[in-house]
């Protein structure tokens, strides 16, 4: 099964660790590409706008963070970036089409 590349998570273990533990899943497609819909739930944070620093500020660094994309690249270059940023329990799941 594909879920994208640098996947930290399975569709399957992401929804397990959501039903266990919640959290913030972060859309980070362009607003052109949300609209189109998203997961529920989630919150949109362009990744190629540059909007991750500003929307991330408020969020509890030791709370888990789950990153999405189209196919996963932004998605995992956005969590890259919360892990430097002191985020501790964020994850790439992947691309959109693999977790509906």
């Amino acid at each position: 099964m594909f879920f994208g590349p640098k996947a930290d998570l399975t569709p399957q273990a992401f929804r397990e660790a959501f039903e266990r533990n919640g959290g913030t899943v972060v859309d980070c497609r362009t607003a052109g590409e949300a609209a189109g819909g998203m997961l529920s739930g989630a919150v949109h944070v362009d990744w190629m706008a540059g909007e991750m620093q500003r929307a991330s500020a408020s969020w509890d660094k030791n709370a888990p963070v789950y990153c999405y994309c189209r196919s996963g690249a932004r998605s995992g270059a956005a969590a890259q970036f919360l892990k430097q940023q002191g985020f501790t329990r964020v994850y790439n799941i992947g691309g959109l089409s693999s977790l509906r």
